[in-house]
């Protein structure tokens, strides 16, 4: 069982609601020259979705040990233009892509969890190492959100 999966479940059901209860105009700030704004940390989260979700496909499939796909996040932010999309869009887009990122979870066997990804932080790691680093990743960019806010 993939225990992974249900806390992006919790954070599906939950984050949609939290994100509506923020005024929209606060997600346009920038805290700091350089800094991504509110829009843009949600936007980063959908792209790592994106990646997350080629890994969990890909890691059943290909040869082991599967060699993580890396990707550029600041290029990706500011070709993606979040920043200048309305936060209802990429929240639907977040939603979309986690909910399908759960559904795969949802099939991976304890077999397949245990699928060896090289260029981990330290290294080899298992695809159930990835997948809670996954929501890991995602709790502490919500965290950013909310934090910025209060």
């Amino acid at each position: 069982m993939c225990r992974a999966r249900e806390r992006l479940e919790e954070r599906i059901r939950e984050v949609p609601a939290q994100i509506r209860s923020l005024p929209p105009h606060w997600f346009d700030r920038r805290p700091e020259e350089g800094k991504w704004s509110g829009k843009e940390i949600l936007g980063h989260l959908c792209d790592s979705a994106l990646t997350n979700l080629q890994r969990f496909v890909r890691a059943q499939y290909e040869p082991q040990p599967y060699a993580i796909l890396k990707y550029e996040q600041d290029k990706w932010v500011s070709i993606m233009d979040y920043h200048h999309q309305p936060v209802e869009d990429i929240l639907s887009l977040w939603t979309s892509l986690n909910r399908q990122v759960s559904v795969v979870m949802a099939g991976l066997s304890e077999e397949e969890l245990d699928k060896v990804c090289s260029g981990g932080p330290n290294g080899n790691v298992t695809l159930a190492w990835l997948a809670d680093d996954y929501v890991d990743h995602l709790d502490h960019h919500l965290a950013q959100i909310f934090a910025r806010h209060s």
